[in-house]
């Protein structure tokens, strides 16, 4: 399978309807990016079980945002609908076949597991911190009833 454009419009679908996405994020005055993707071209070529799309960050400028792209190519792997890789550089054909591996070996169950303690710990220390304030601070300071 050759590689696909994705936009704005296709995205959404693009990561709730596939297994395994790859996202390419570039620029046509990258030099970096136009290096990778001929290794991007092929590995799709490769493995035609997993989706492999690019986002061109000048085009689609609300997609490089919703990812805080900083630095092109951006390589992000999703897995079910859940980013599990993201790393700015480009990768050789040996490293990109690692992050496809890796990606395709990984235990969902173990990574939703993980993502839901790490969502329980973030919203414990929201609660705790926000719970703090209002108990330490007087309702009126320095107003006698």
């Amino acid at each position: 399978m050759s590689t696909i454009e994705i936009t704005q419009d296709n995205f959404e679908s693009t990561i709730n309807d596939n297994e395994i996405i790859l996202l390419d994020f570039w620029a046509d005055w990258c030099g970096p990016c136009k290096q990778f993707a001929p290794v991007f071209e092929q590995a799709a070529e490769a493995n035609p079980d997993i989706v492999f799309g690019k986002i061109d960050t000048e085009a689609q400028q609300q997609l490089a945002g919703l990812f805080a792209i900083s630095s092109i190519p951006t390589l992000v792997a999703f897995r079910q609908g859940i980013v599990v890789f993201a790393q700015p550089g480009a990768l050789a054909a040996p490293q990109l076949e690692q992050v496809i591996t890796a990606v395709k070996g990984l235990d969902m169950d173990e990574v939703r597991a993980e993502l839901a303690k790490q969502e329980a710990a973030a919203a414990a220390e929201t609660d705790s911190a926000d719970g703090a304030a209002p108990d330490s601070i007087p309702a009126d300071p320095g107003v006698d009833k």
